[in-house]
């Protein structure tokens, strides 16, 4: 909550009432472990699909992932981890990348488009096989 404060320049108290009612709205829920309370996005939420495309769009990850998806071969699975994953804006955005035969080359072009046109590093990292952690932002179902 601190950081959370800091952050938008609040008082906790503020942040701890605004969180109360996102909590009340149904927008998150309330978890406490020992003696610290987390919230956590409802993803059964009516509007959740809406406002996750809304931060995917701000942060420019729907542009991304097309890029990614564009050219890079057989994309099986594209995860956001790191900072980003965990709801952190640093700056640097990490995404790996599921599939066969990737398109490494392209990759590395990829970066520093995606860094002129969002404004964020990105780091890419391949991979053979599925991540069951992270923030999935494309899955290929087959």
């Amino acid at each position: 909550m601190r950081g959370l404060a800091e952050e938008f320049n609040e008082s906790t108290n503020a942040i701890r009432k605004e969180l109360n009612n996102l909590c009340e709205a149904g927008y998150l829920e309330r978890q406490t472990i020992q003696n610290r309370i987390a919230y956590r996005a409802n993803t059964k939420h009516p509007l959740f699909a809406s406002l996750q495309n809304i931060v995917h769009k701000y942060l420019g990850l729907d542009t991304i992932v097309s890029r990614v998806l564009d050219r890079m071969g057989d994309v099986q699975q594209v995860v956001l981890t790191g900072d980003y994953a965990a709801g952190r804006d640093t700056g640097t955005v990490e995404v790996i990348i599921v599939g066969q035969t990737l398109n490494e080359t392209y990759l590395e072009q990829l970066a520093s488009k995606i860094y002129e046109t969002i404004g964020r590093r990105v780091r890419f990292t391949l991979l053979g096989t599925p991540l069951k952690k992270g923030l999935v932002l494309y899955q290929n179902i087959r």
